[in-house]
């Protein structure tokens, strides 16, 4: 179990102890000893590590002259018997399809190959997780695509019906179809349930690549003849052509790019219109991907991988990735500020791309310092691989998971708010605060305030708490015996519900349309809001635990519960800003204190 806790900006001593773990980890897994005979040595010589060790090592063991002031780019390279041709990013999971047929799964962080995949019989072209997590796609020179079960490592399902290579899979966003390109110049369509092949598209050519829409099943995009062409699941052309030899949906699925020779355009998904254009200098563009975030496009040109940041309008791309000695295969974000690459040379690497500079507008140089400033609010979004958090002194900031870094920091005008919420929805950073019978919604890295709602008061004591829920999406608020929902889009109320008790300290926990109001003096009650327009149902006690079975019993204490059990296997106490602003995803748990700092445990690999 990895444990960080920050205040303000990344601390140097953990940003190295990362670097320095990752850099020597094959070494130090080999011979302990190496750490002190060719790890601290090497270490750059602005790093924390070589400013505090070199006196100490000096004694003992030579220490290096001429050592790179940083560290570099390339965090981990991790080499193997076969060639990667494809791989996916899933949270920490890193899926490797090799020309031997098999699949091996990597660890996010540290590279460590976690299992095996064995039963294609020849080379893998193509991966794809589903939705979840739980289950892999492939596609083989070997005909057929597979169905795995990623925690087992098991075929779940075979897809046979393709005359030649399978070269691109994909699959749908409700988990019910998947799409296959092949070299026999098809597309098919599949049943997940029934394995039959619900439709064929006849292509001109080979079909390089198919990719699902990330939010609608209905919607699919392919790659022949270097032209992209939009699908429905009845086999229908739904939209016009472009140019294209690869294609990329962003994870909300409001922009595709598609790159042609050296150009890479994104485009907005619903109308077509094209939101950004880059272009490579030299090498033909042979991949492209989109960070969980939507912000940035990775490609790869020949041994070259690049970053562009979507946002800005300079041309050039923001990032540049030199190491590989053969032609990069694959590219994927294993968080939006990390990028893993495989290569012809056999091997698979980790590159960190590093904080961003956010909007000058409204970002803080000063706010990555740090602080003591009370957490507000804190949001886990494990598919996004960040939680963000918001203080007294209203400045927000992103925070990678799977390192407890700052990745980004925003001053906000909600200095003094009463209560506070920040979310990532549709790849807009949303921030909503409560002051002086005020709530208001901003979108962060625009600096835009998108709606000011008054707040009309039955009592003094005013709104005791505000959350954020990405479900249509709406504001959520406790405003003496009402909860009410507004509209984030145009500031409405869409719903609310009367409460039957009046007690003081409450708070709001948000689950989509689920919310659930909080007392330490009482058990939580909770309302499902559903579809917009149809009053809120009150939850039974049987669904009144928080999302992941994790449950706040009184001001001090945050349990997670087994949810076969019902044993109690983590307890988490000390002096949080507000309890049940701690959040649980069953696999992170987050929590924000008064001192101003910010908890994230990872639990994906510890067994209770």
């Amino acid at each position: 179990m990895f444990t960080f806790v920050q205040a303000g900006a990344s601390c140097e001593w953990v940003d190295d102890g990362q670097h320095f773990i990752l850099e020597y980890f094959d070494a130090i897994c080999n011979s302990p000893s190496q750490i002190y005979h060719s790890a601290l040595p090497l270490c750059p010589s602005s790093s924390w590590l070589c400013k505090h060790y070199t006196a100490e090592l000096s004694q003992e063991f030579k220490v290096v002259k001429g050592l790179p002031a940083g560290w570099g780019t390339c965090s981990r390279t991790v080499t193997l018997d076969h060639k990667p041709w494809t791989l996916m990013c899933w949270k920490d999971v890193i899926a490797v399809g090799l020309d031997s047929g098999e699949i091996i799964t990597l660890d996010g962080i540290t590279g460590i190959q976690t299992a095996i995949l064995s039963g294609h019989s020849d080379k893998l072209r193509s991966l794809a997780f589903s939705p979840d997590g739980t289950s892999l796609v492939s596609g083989s020179y070997d005909k057929t695509v597979k169905l795995w079960d990623v925690q087992t490592g098991g075929v779940i399902k075979t897809f046979h019906g393709h005359n030649d290579s399978v070269v691109s899979v994909s699959i749908s966003a409700d988990c019910s179809m998947i799409t296959s390109g092949s070299a026999d110049h098809t597309m098919r369509l599949w049943n997940i349930q029934t394995e039959e092949c619900h439709h064929v598209i006849e292509q001109q050519d080979w079909v390089w690549h198919v990719r699902f829409s990330p939010t609608d099943p209905q919607h699919l995009m392919s790659v022949s003849v270097d032209k992209v062409w939009h699908w429905n699941i009845n086999g229908h052309q739904s939209s016009p052509t472009h140019d294209g030899s690869c294609i990329a949906f962003s994870l909300g699925g409001t922009q595709f790019v598609s790159c042609h020779d050296r150009d890479i355009v994104v485009r907005n998904s619903s109308s077509g219109e094209i939101m950004a254009k880059f272009q490579v200098a030299n090498s033909k563009i042979n991949h492209c991907c989109f960070s969980p975030d939507g912000r940035l496009i990775a490609t790869a040109a020949s041994q070259t991988a690049h970053i562009w940041d979507t946002t800005s309008s300079h041309p050039h791309p923001i990032k540049s990735f030199v190491g590989h000695t053969k032609d990069i295969t694959s590219l994927a974000f294993s968080s939006p500020s990390s990028l893993v690459s495989s290569s012809d040379d056999k091997s698979v690497k980790f590159w960190e791309i590093g904080t961003l500079q956010a909007d000058p507008v409204v970002a803080d140089p000063e706010s990555t310092s740090p602080t003591s400033a009370q957490i507000m609010s804190i949001t886990l979004q494990a598919e996004y691989g960040i939680s963000i958090s918001s203080d007294s002194d209203g400045v927000v900031r992103t925070w990678a998971i799977s390192t407890g870094l700052c990745k980004a920091s925003f001053q906000t005008p909600a200095k003094g708010a009463e209560w506070s919420d920040v979310k990532l929805i549709n790849s807009r950073l949303i921030f909503v605060w409560y002051v002086a019978k005020k709530i208001r919604i901003l979108d962060v890295e625009k600096g835009e305030l998108l709606q000011t709602v008054n707040v009309t008061l039955d009592s003094q004591d005013g709104v005791e708490g505000v959350r954020i829920s990405g479900d249509r999406p709406n504001v959520f608020y406790l405003c003496w015996e009402t909860i009410k929902a507004l509209s984030i889009q145009t500031g409405e109320v869409v719903g609310e519900v009367g409460l039957q008790f009046c007690q003081l300290q409450r708070s709001l926990t948000v689950d989509g349309s689920r919310v659930w109001v909080h007392s330490p003096e009482s058990e939580p009650l909770g309302w499902d809001f559903g579809a917009p327009g149809t009053p809120p149902v009150q939850l039974s006690n049987s669904h009144l635990l928080l999302p992941n079975n994790a449950k706040m019993w009184d001001v001090r204490q945050y349990r997670i519960k087994d949810p076969v059990t019902g044993r109690v296997f983590f307890q988490l106490t000390g002096g949080f800003a507000n309890p049940v602003d701690a959040q649980w995803d069953g696999h992170y748990l987050v929590a924000g204190y008064k001192s101003g700092e910010v908890l994230i445990l990872d639990f994906n690999h510890v067994h209770f």
